[in-house]
């Protein structure tokens, strides 16, 4: 057994499973903003039932979330030490960032949303949720300045063995940034938006009694998949220049691969440099299932007048459609971080330097027991969203007001 590889694999498993939940969560947490803000507009009830039923859907997904990021720490202090004692003081800036954002700030308003219904004026109560989204947009951002970071290292330097951060704002204007933050933007937009007309479709092909609601949803749902899948196409296309320019070997010979390969033989002595073909393939069907999902703009003419509820046939094009976004997210983050190796930052640091020095037999019992317990995680979270979605908007749990007591407010005092 190879310990690097089983360490690989490892990695892959608990990110590309955490990756899931940050998707569902980014998409639904955008359009809750959206739904809760035009029932704070408008008054009317109806907006403040969807909020309530996807909000109830977005706190399931991003609790469990939460767990599954921190069982991804866990297995990344374990098995990568090399990477922490070698970059750590330049890659553990913007990870320590996100920590802060994600686990105190997101958390702190999100909590606050939860438990103020009923409590909190509807002005500060919609606040509390443009918090939550806009620290949920900042902790992404802090991750993908850490992970281009590893695609192309900028503003440090090596000082006894050691990489230091001499340059804050080079980690911010990183060319391998830009594109690719707005690429995970606008794929986790297209994800909610999926989920969000998927889940619609469902209980209109079920003819559920909230059809004026889950018509709303499915109308909102498909828009923002429209606009989305535009967006990620444009982002994604547009990687391909400073990929070239920063990633010469990634995704074929790039100018100038064939001369960085040598500078790399002659400092860490002869290897193969090139990516795995895995990387290639991945790119290929992410790009290719890009390419369907943008025929949802076809389906946009049909809202009018009700035609794609009426056929019917598209509403169960819809739902079988939504397994797609979630495959092309995993797909496009291996053509990624693939199209990295053999570095674990690129021509800095190579992955089998990275990987902790513990034996196979450790290495793949905490590859099991991980894998298990993410799986275990994903399974449940799956379950509960489908279970909770099934019931409709009847009556979500989220937002329902205190059942009154018979108790007075004031009780008399009583003589002992």
């Amino acid at each position: 057994m190879d310990t690097l590889l089983i360490a690989r694999l490892q990695f892959a498993t608990t990110t590309s499973i955490h990756f899931l939940f940050v998707v569902v969560t980014l998409g639904l947490v955008t359009l809750l903003v959206g739904v809760q803000t035009a029932w704070v507009l408008t008054g009317n009830p109806r907006w403040e039932r969807l909020t309530r039923y996807w909000g109830q859907l977005y706190v399931i997904n991003y609790v469990l979330g939460i767990a599954t990021g921190i069982v991804m720490e866990f297995q990344f202090g374990l098995n990568w030490s090399g990477l922490s004692r070698y970059v750590g003081n330049v890659f553990g800036a913007p990870l320590a960032i996100e920590t802060l954002v994600a686990f105190f700030l997101e958390s702190t308003f999100l909590g606050m949303w939860i438990f103020g219904w009923h409590r909190l004026r509807k002005g500060v109560h919609l606040a509390l949720l443009w918090g939550v989204a806009l620290t949920a947009y900042a902790s992404a951002f802090w991750i993908m300045v850490a992970n281009s970071w590893l695609q192309n290292p900028v503003g440090y330097e090596v000082r006894d063995g050691i990489a230091h951060l001499t340059d804050f704002g080079a980690l911010l204007t990183n060319p391998s940034l830009g594109m690719a933050f707005g690429h995970v933007v606008s794929a986790a937009l297209l994800v909610g938006g999926m989920l969000m007309a998927a889940v619609s479709a469902w209980h209109l092909i079920r003819r559920t009694p909230d059809f004026l609601l889950f018509r709303t949803s499915l109308r909102i749902g498909l828009v923002t998949s429209a606009l989305a899948i535009t967006l990620v196409q444009g982002f994604g296309f547009a990687q391909f220049g400073p990929v070239g320019d920063v990633q010469p070997t990634k995704f074929g010979q790039g100018p100038g691969a064939q001369a960085l390969i040598a500078d790399w033989t002659a400092r860490f002595g002869p290897g193969d440099y090139t990516p795995p073909v895995l990387a290639n393939v991945g790119l290929g069907f992410m790009i290719l299932i890009g390419l369907t999902l943008g025929c949802v703009w076809l389906l946009l003419p049909l809202l009018f007048k009700d035609w794609i509820i009426r056929l019917r046939f598209p509403l169960w094009l819809i739902l079988l459609a939504l397994p797609l976004p979630f495959v092309a997210v995993i797909l496009g983050w291996i053509a990624r971080e693939v199209g990295r190796q053999p570095w674990v930052a690129y021509g800095l640091l190579p992955t089998e330097q990275a990987v902790s020095p513990v034996g196979a037999p450790i290495m793949l019992a905490s590859l099991i027991g991980f894998s298990l317990l993410l799986g275990t995680l994903a399974v449940t979270n799956w379950v509960l969203l489908a279970r909770h979605a099934a019931r409709g908007a009847a009556d979500p749990a989220l937002g329902r007001p205190p059942a009154p007591t018979d108790e007075p407010a004031h009780p008399e005092p009583t003589l002992v």
